[in-house]
Formats: C-alpha cells, sequence, structure tokens
C-alpha cells in the first residue's frame, strides 16, 4: 500500500515539475544552509532539508543520487524532501554516499551548481532521540525554559518538563544511564527545588542538601549499574567582563565530589573529594564502573585570581560492591601544566576514548569562545583536539551514543550568541567527520526564529517516559526524601 501511495505521490510530481532547460554551470559548490556539504550521516536521520542562500529565485530544483542505487527528486521554493524516500534512500546507500545536483531558477535562466556529496556511515545510530534543555542565552533570569526530547528520524519535538508547568523554577541537568531512560533524573531549582529521580517505573524527588555537605547536588552521571550516581555539590558565582571581547564568568567558590547509593538513600563521601584546599566537579564513572574521573583545582583568591584557575583530569577508584572509594587520586591530564583548564569528561561507553573541552581558564566553558573539543586515548594516554569538528566559536557540552561511534556537542559557530546542537561520527583511529547542525524542515526559518539555547544534549535509546502533570504536581509539593550521609 505505501509503496501505492509513493507512486502516486512520484506522477504527482511529475506533473508538477517545471523542467530544468539548458542550465548555466556556475562551476562553484552551492550556498546553502545548513553546511551540509561532505558531512556524513547515520542510516535513520530525519531528511537534510536545506536553504539556499545566493540571493532570490524563484524555483530550487535537487537530484540526490545514491551510490549503491535508488534517487531522489525535490522541486520547490525551498528543499523538503519526503520523509519515507529519504529514508529508504539512505537506508539503501548505507556505507555509501549520496551525490546532490543542485539547480537554482533565477528570472528564468536555470544555473546549476557543482554537486556535493553525503557520505551514510555503515556505523548506526541505534539511538531513537536526543534529549536537551532549552533556554534563554540570558545571565540571571531563566524565564520560561524546560527539558526536551527529539525524535531524530523525523523533525517531532516533545517536552519532557517544562517550567510553566512549576512556575519559578529552573529544570536542569538531565541525564540518563548510558542513554537508557528506564533510569534518568533531573534538578529543580527554586523554591520547590528537587533531584528527581525516576528509576524501573518508579519516580522519588530527593533533598540532596545535607548538614555534611556543600549544598544541593548538580552534574549527575550514573554508574552503569544502575544503583549509584555521582554528583558535585558546587557553590557557584558569576561575574561580569569589564571588555567586549568576554561577557560573563561562571565560578566555583567551592565544590566537592559525592556518590548516590540510590537504594539506600545515602551519599557516600571521601575525604579525598572534598578537600578544603581543592574544587573537584564534572564527575564521570568509566564503563566499567571501577573509576571515578572528575575534574580539580586548587583554591584561589575568587574572583581576583579567576584567570588562574586551571583544572586537571584526574581519577579514583570505585568499588561498585562495597560503595567505597580507592585511597588515592591519580592525576590524568595536567592541563595546567599546559596554562589550560579542562571540563565536561564524558568517557566513550566502549571505553576507548574520553571526549573533554579545554579552555584558557575556569571551570565554565561555555562562555569562553576558544573552547573546544579534545580526544584522550584512555589506552594510550595519547590526547589531540578534535580539529575536525572545533570552530572559531565555542564548543562545550557533548555525549556519546551508547555503541561509542557518534557524538552530540554543542556550539556557537553560527551566529556566537545561541548554541545549536551538531553531531558527528569518530572512527577506529579517534577520527571525527564534518560535523552537520540537527536537521530541521525548515532550517534557516526555524533557526532564525528560535530564541533559546540548547544545551546538555544527550542521546536516548527511547522516548522519555515521564507524566509531566503528576510530575509537575510532586514537584510543587513539600514531600522529599531526605538524604543520609555515609562518610
Amino acid at each position: 500500500m505505501k509503496r501505492t501511495i509513493h507512486y502516486w505521490l512520484l506522477l504527482l510530481l511529475v506533473a508538477c515539475t517545471h523542467q530544468v532547460k539548458n542550465p548555466k554551470q556556475a562551476g562553484e559548490l552551492p550556498p546553502i544552509y545548513p553546511d551540509y556539504v561532505d558531512v556524513t550521516i547515520p542510516v535513520g536521520i530525519a531528511p537534510m532539508n536545506f536553504d539556499y542562500e545566493g540571493g532570490d529565485y524563484q524555483r530550487l530544483d535537487v537530484t540526490v543520487k545514491g551510490s549503491k542505487g535508488g534517487s531522489l527528486h525535490c522541486q520547490g521554493s525551498t528543499i523538503d524532501f519526503d520523509l519515507d524516500l529519504w529514508h529508504e534512500l539512505v537506508a539503501n546507500n548505507q556505507g555509501g554516499e549520496l551525490t546532490f545536483t543542485l539547480c537554482v531558477e533565477k528570472e528564468g535562466q536555470w544555473i546549476q551548481y557543482q554537486d556535493f556529496k553525503m557520505y551514510v556511515s555503515k556505523h548506526p545510530l541505534d539511538e531513537w532521540g536526543l534529549t536537551y534543555r532549552r533556554v534563554a542565552p540570558g545571565y540571571e533570569v531563566y524565564s520560561q525554559m524546560g527539558l526536551y526530547q527529539r525524535d531524530l528520524s523525523t523533525f517531532d519535538e516533545y517536552e519532557i518538563m517544562v517550567n510553566t508547568r512549576t512556575p519559578g523554577a529552573c529544570v536542569n541537568c538531565h541525564t540518563s544511564n548510558r542513554t537508557n531512560p528506564e533510569a534518568f533524573l533531573f534538578h529543580v531549582r527554586g523554591a520547590n527545588s528537587a533531584t528527581v529521580v525516576q528509576k524501573d517505573g518508579k519516580r522519588a524527588l530527593l533533598n540532596t542538601k545535607t548538614d555534611k555537605t556543600l549544598g544541593l547536588c548538580v552534574y549527575p552521571y550514573w554508574h552503569p549499574d544502575g544503583r549509584y550516581v555521582a554528583f558535585s555539590t558546587n557553590t557557584t558565582r558569576q561575574g561580569f567582563h569589564m571588555t567586549k571581547e568576554k561577557r560573563i564568568e561562571v565560578f566555583d567558590h567551592e565544590s566537592d565530589l559525592q556518590i548516590l547509593d540510590t537504594e539506600t538513600n545515602e551519599l557516600l563521601l571521601s575525604p579525598l573529594l572534598t578537600r578544603k584546599e581543592s574544587n573537584e566537579t564534572y564527575p564521570a564513572f568509566s564503563p566499567d564502573g571501577k573509576t571515578l574521573y572528575f575534574c580539580t583545582t586548587l583554591k584561589r583568591s575568587y574572583p581576583q585570581a579567576l584567570k588562574q584557575v586551571r583544572y586537571n583530569l584526574c581519577s579514583i577508584a570505585f568499588d561498585a560492591q562495597t560503595g567505597r572509594y580507592g585511597e588515592t587520586v591519580d592525576t590524568l591530564l595536567n592541563a595546567e601544566a599546559d596554562s589550560m583548564s579542562i571540563a565536561f569528561p564524558k568517557p566513550s561507553y566502549d571505553g576507548k576514548w574520553l571526549m573533554y573541552t579545554l579552555a584558557d581558564y575556569g571551570t565554565f566553558p561555555i562562555w569562553h569562545q576558544e573552547a573546544d573539543l579534545w580526544l584522550m586515548n584512555l589506552q594510550t594516554g595519547e590526547t589531540k583536539a578534535l580539529n575536525e569538528v572545533n570552530s572559531d566559536n565555542t564548543e562545550s557540552y557533548h555525549n556519546w551514543s551508547e555503541n561509542s561511534r557518534w557524538f552530540v556537542f554543542s556550539s556557537r559557530r553560527g551566529d556566537g550568541l545561541y548554541t545549536r546542537l551538531y553531531l558527528s561520527s569518530i572512527d577506529e583511529t579517534g577520527k571525527a567527520t564534518k560535523p552537520f547542525l540537527l536537521p530541521q524542515k525548515v532550517p534557516r526559518h526555524f533557526y532564525e526564529r528560535l530564541m533559546y539555547s540548547y544545551n546538555v544534549p544527550d542521546f536516548t535509546k527511547e522516548k522519555v517516559d515521564i507524566d509531566q502533570r503528576q510530575t509537575a504536581t510532586e514537584i510543587l509539593s513539600e514531600k522529599r526524601i531526605a538524604l543520609g550521609v555515609r562518610p
């Protein structure tokens, strides 16, 4: 039945198509937005629609041909590929390439640009979609914002939790366990603060502030067994620069690490991770759960010495059977020795790589234009800049797909103000492909009118299932589970 519908659809399109006659050869690649020339895409990705950026025109005509067979044609005022036909063509060319021929009609004359390619990866992206927060890029007032999820095979976006249901609250720091939303949590800040943990079909609202820790937990990371969650506790400050080159600086006055045991509702502490003379933040478990990675720096006089604040990458052993930490802290990367600072360490789930953000100084690189993504080989200790994906503007938050072949990251390369999401794949040697902007049905229209930034992106294996109304009711109540502390 579906093929019959497609057949009649094709006949209708042919009947309405203006024939491309005697096109003038432009001799250059087409000016399109987003820049999808030579990007690598996964099977199942939403149609890679694009806009023409070369001035006024009457209509566009594009033909896509697969190196392993099949073709797709689209003509109109925008490039809007049929969803089913696009998926069929891409699936049939897995491991191959797609060649795009774009012609543009201007004042009755067709112009044909040089062909360009997209490469279809042999590695699947098995996740259903992405989760992320969308928030206005402000400093003091977060206004309307929320957690969302996006189906990567279509353009459909769904709410997870928005603060219009919990007035005055800030929802943030969401995460699932290795992209599996059966273990999912997020924080709520404001008058009704809580850490919302949804696991095995049950939901609990935790008060993570205790008299033995600095404050509320942030920056969560699940242990692979699903029992534990690592957090940092941060006393955060912000200040504004006096020069136009930089706007704002966010820094930690104090910060420690702890691990939550979700079975006993206890915070597990270590004197090595709560030292008065240092700040620890951004925890992440290794894929085998035996190591906790984190960033640390010696405390200084804030904000006077802020530009001397540089975080190193360290690790400590963790025994999930006993809930005990190791007795030593190892320094894996001494960024301070190179006058640099590390943030957001995220190991790939296959245990081969660790991706992190590197900036000139500080703990919160999303405001640092020089911030780039770097990659560490966990077997050899070698590090390198991911020049294939870095730009002249900020790269910051990032996360891995479960098969460790794809990663998503946030970047301000578009206009320097709003953070957008990009996807890239990585091969066995650690070489990344040219990243592509998260597809939208009409890209320029969507991104120019979206007055929100994306942050904390992550893949999700399936759609996050949460009852917004009931969860909001629970958030607005005073019922919270207090945590114990196990030193």
